[in-house]
């Protein structure tokens, strides 16, 4: 394998193509062993990451770069305020809507923040989304192999997809709302000026 690759990985992009022009400071909530913190900040001048895992956060700091490593509850760690707010697969280890209303509260007027989340899809309504997912999975798999991140893992996800949609809908007016092949959905939202 050449470089890292897994569902997660794979939507990284989405969250460094957000990033707003002149952007000083990004959090990166959940950061896990730091690959999300390492892209944000060959764009932004000031990254932090936070996470609960002690053994993953010891292999970020590994890195030697100079992102801020935080060890802590997002939810309740005394944070700053950030032009960018990226989340990859950690959304579902907390209520959502307290996470989402702290991420909110955490950005700064004309902000950006992007969720990459895990849902529970409900059958067999979502099976076919499902088997379409396992197909492109494979394929993947296939070109680029698969690294297991070495995170905490909360399986399965307390909340379903459409929950995740109207949860979205009424905490961060004119969010958009993705549902996407691989076991994703992704929820993007600039916060007014």
């Amino acid at each position: 394998m050449r470089q890292r690759w897994n569902h997660n990985i794979h939507y990284h992009p989405r969250i460094l193509q957000t990033v707003p022009p002149g952007a000083e400071r990004a959090l990166d909530i959940g950061c896990g062993e730091g690959m999300l913190s390492r892209e944000l900040r060959a764009v932004v001048p000031h990254v932090t990451g936070i996470d609960l895992d002690t053994p993953s956060l010891e292999l970020a700091r590994g890195y030697g770069d100079d992102i801020d490593y935080v060890c802590g509850d997002f939810l309740e760690y005394p944070l700053e305020s950030y032009d960018v707010i990226g989340s990859v697969a950690t959304l579902h280890h907390v209520d959502a809507r307290a996470g989402l209303l702290r991420m909110r509260d955490l950005l700064r007027p004309g902000g950006v923040m992007v969720v990459v989340g895990l849902a529970r899809p409900v059958l067999p309504k979502d099976l076919p989304r499902e088997l379409a997912g396992v197909a492109a999975n494979w394929a993947h798999r296939a070109v680029k192999g698969h690294w297991e991140h070495p995170s905490p893992v909360v399986w399965p996800p307390p909340v379903t997809y459409d929950e995740m949609r109207a949860l979205a809908a009424e905490l961060l007016l004119g969010a958009t709302y993705r549902r996407h092949l691989l076991f994703r959905y992704s929820i993007t939202w600039k916060k007014p000026a």
